[in-house]
């Protein structure tokens, strides 16, 4: 029996059909699978065109925590892997300055 809660993956790698979503709502379903994906995941991007803008998006939205790896691009299909990177450790954040819901006091 099928358990729906459970992902389609292969290897870590979830798959995301971009061809099969109209046009209009793309972006947006892409952007909700991405923010769906644990750090560490990757999350297998397959479409009829090479995303240009959406990849500029991805940059300006997520400011380098989605890496893109083009695992294929040709007039077939374009397939990338996006991939969740660790956040990097802001200096400021500790105990005290707030970046823990303490005050300091």
């Amino acid at each position: 029996m099928h358990d729906c809660s459970l992902p389609n993956q292969l290897d870590g790698v979830y798959g995301f059909d971009a061809r099969g979503v109209a046009k209009r709502f793309r972006h947006a379903a892409i952007f909700g699978a991405i923010e769906s994906l644990n750090e560490g995941e990757t999350m297998r991007f397959i479409n009829d065109h090479d995303p240009l803008p959406l990849l500029a998006q991805i940059e300006q939205r997520y400011q380098g925590q989605v890496k893109a790896n083009y695992i294929q691009r040709d007039h077939e299909a374009i397939v990338i892997d996006f991939s969740i990177q660790p956040k990097p450790a802001a200096a400021s954040e500790g105990c005290g300055s707030g970046g823990c819901a303490c005050s300091g006091e």
